[in-house]
């Protein structure tokens, strides 16, 4: 008799936290940090990103540690980032989150910058469509990229709340 075996879907351990009256929204593996939502949208936005996945509560307590460091980011007391975390994005995506990684805490870059970073210098629509494929906000700083006509640009959580992030950055510097 033969066994078949069915894959077993992956799981996300999710919670919220609310920071300053704004609600972050937290996913991590047993072993990563793999998704942080903006604030006050939707609970499913890590099953948008993650379709395949069993998003379950997160009771073990996967999300505390990006949870105190996304508390002391958003208070200006933290630049960089240790914790573990994982991203699954296509060959053309991770060199973009790669980039973005580089770009230095309170500053900014262009769209353009980055596709010519990567070597594809006509790629920038293309890089502006794997910035907004980020499921890890604030640890890919993909707020700090911005039109090279000027202005902050589009920002999946909303303009208001890459201002108030780059002005964060800028004062904190």
């Amino acid at each position: 008799m033969t066994t078949i075996k069915t894959k077993q879907r992956p799981q996300i351990y999710a919670r919220t936290m609310t920071i300053d009256g704004q609600t972050w929204l937290l996913g991590a593996t047993e072993t990563a940090l793999v998704f942080v939502g903006f604030p006050d949208q939707a609970a499913n936005q890590i099953a948008d990103f993650f379709p395949e996945a069993e998003i379950l509560p997160d009771t073990a307590g996967y999300t505390v540690a990006a949870g105190v460091a996304l508390q002391a980011y958003l208070a200006g007391d933290q630049v960089t980032w240790s914790l573990p975390w994982q991203t699954d994005g296509t060959s053309f995506q991770e060199r973009v989150w790669a980039q973005l990684r580089q770009i230095p805490y309170g500053t900014t870059t262009t769209y353009q910058q980055i596709a010519t970073a990567i070597g594809q210098p006509g790629a920038s629509r293309a890089v502006g469509s794997a910035v907004g494929a980020n499921p890890l906000l604030l640890l890919i700083p993909c707020h700090r990229v911005v039109p090279q006509a000027g202005g902050v640009g589009q920002y999946r959580g909303g303009a208001a709340l890459k201002q108030q992030l780059l002005a964060l950055e800028a004062q904190s510097r």
